[in-house]
């Protein structure tokens, strides 16, 4: 069956699903849809916007869901993995995930859904699929992954803790601070129970101390102004994910673990620069040693470690933000928001980018206010490029983005 005899089929059902939902006959559907009753469903199987705008109204659906449910694509499975049992399948997501192969994760864990016959395999399925819409920073399909996996019903009790901690995670990349850190800390609560100390607790366990001690850390500079409470659950949080991942990191060999562990490291800087327990000029000379380390990123091996650096680069931008002003403000910010922005276009890590950019915006609006006569943003097509698929990532950067695009003359205007 071709794909535009698939979408006219998908439409046709919409068609009349909308016809039964408002109780309409097919004269009164096609009247609300702005189309001839005999010509509702294109031909080419591709409605345009106006029809998909209309069936979403009068099935009190949103339009992006509409027109995935029409679009997307049946998922296909490779000869070669139709053939593979779950667990074979699994042992290759994960070989697939510590390689970044995120396309070929993604795949696999497809083809572990459609191989999986309990609820535990599903929601092992869905994880892997989150992890590959992770690496492919599809972060909002990784949250909606994740989410599917906990729905599912008698699932062991290690993997849905896993499914939580991931989900938590998502739910901080994304900047949805509050939902974040409950999950985070009803995650802590079940994982300090005696008992969970198999490698996946224990790694699960680091996880959700690191998500709620950065989502704290977080929250501490969108309220402008820490209370010492705040920035004492975050320091905790945070010492307790940086030991745990050192320890896991020594027991099992595993550099990724460190990666986190520095990662959890430089973001204490910026919680104990808030809290006043370092000076701002000691925190500013803790976050520039690191920088050392990184002259290159084109020279060191793209993973944690590195992943890691860029992370301290946007804490130092944190850190002067908060603490710096004038020209000192300005000089620092722009050495940590170049070394954030090389270092996430060397991981292709969309999360420091978008970090990196609407700080780098942020600076260049204040430099203005400070009467520091800045140049207007030089892109090139891979700029352009990078800052398009990160407002695509982020809702919250899409109006940071088009301010970026506008100033730096990119668009032509209407």
């Amino acid at each position: 069956m071709t794909t535009n005899v698939v979408r006219r089929e998908r439409l046709s059902r919409f068609v009349d699903l909308a016809r039964v939902y408002r109780g309409w006959n097919k004269s009164e559907l096609s009247q609300a849809l702005g189309r001839d009753p005999t010509k509702l469903i294109p031909r080419s199987g591709n409605p345009k916007l106006d029809l998909v705008v209309g069936l979403a109204e009068a099935l009190d659906w949103s339009v992006g869901d509409v027109a995935e449910s029409v679009w997307r694509n049946q998922v296909g499975c490779d000869p070669e993995l139709e053939a593979l049992d779950f667990q074979t399948l699994n042992t290759r997501s994960i070989e697939a995930h510590r390689s970044g192969r995120w396309e070929d994760m993604l795949a696999i864990a497809n083809a572990m859904l459609e191989r999986s016959e309990t609820s535990t395999n599903r929601a092992l399925a869905f994880n892997r699929i989150g992890g590959a819409h992770d690496g492919l920073g599809r972060y909002a399909d990784a949250l909606r992954a994740w989410q599917e996996g906990l729905n599912e019903r008698s699932v062991s009790p290690a993997i849905r803790i896993m499914l939580q901690a991931n989900l938590a995670n998502a739910h901080y990349t994304l900047w949805h601070l509050v939902e974040a850190r409950a999950i985070a800390t009803v995650s802590i609560e079940q994982l300090e129970e005696p008992g969970r100390d198999s490698r996946l607790e224990r790694v699960m366990s680091a996880l959700a101390r690191y998500v709620r001690g950065n989502t704290l850390r977080r929250m501490i500079n969108e309220d402008q102004g820490p209370t010492d409470d705040a920035s004492r659950r975050a320091e905790t949080d945070l010492e307790i994910a940086r030991d745990r991942y050192a320890r896991l990191s020594e027991e099992f060999g595993d550099e990724s673990y460190l990666g986190v562990a520095n990662t959890c490291k430089g973001a204490l800087v910026e919680v104990r620069a808030a809290s006043g327990r370092l000076s701002s000029r000691e925190a500013i000379d803790e976050i520039n040693r690191g920088m050392d380390e990184v002259v290159d990123p084109e020279a060191v091996p793209p993973g944690d470690i590195l992943e890691s650096w860029g992370w301290w680069a946007i804490f130092g931008c944190n850190i002067a933000l908060r603490h710096l002003h004038g020209d000192e403000l300005h000089r620092q910010m722009a050495v940590f928001t170049n070394k954030a922005i090389e270092i996430g276009d060397r991981l292709g890590n969309w999360s420091i980018r978008e970090r990196a950019f609407t700080l780098e915006q942020f600076r260049r609006q204040q430099a203005r206010l400070d009467g520091i006569n800045e140049r207007n943003w030089s892109l090139d097509e891979e700029d352009i490029r990078v800052i398009t698929g990160t407002m695509g990532r982020f809702p919250s950067f899409r109006e940071v983005g088009w301010r970026i695009l506008r100033g730096a003359n990119v668009l032509e205007e209407c």
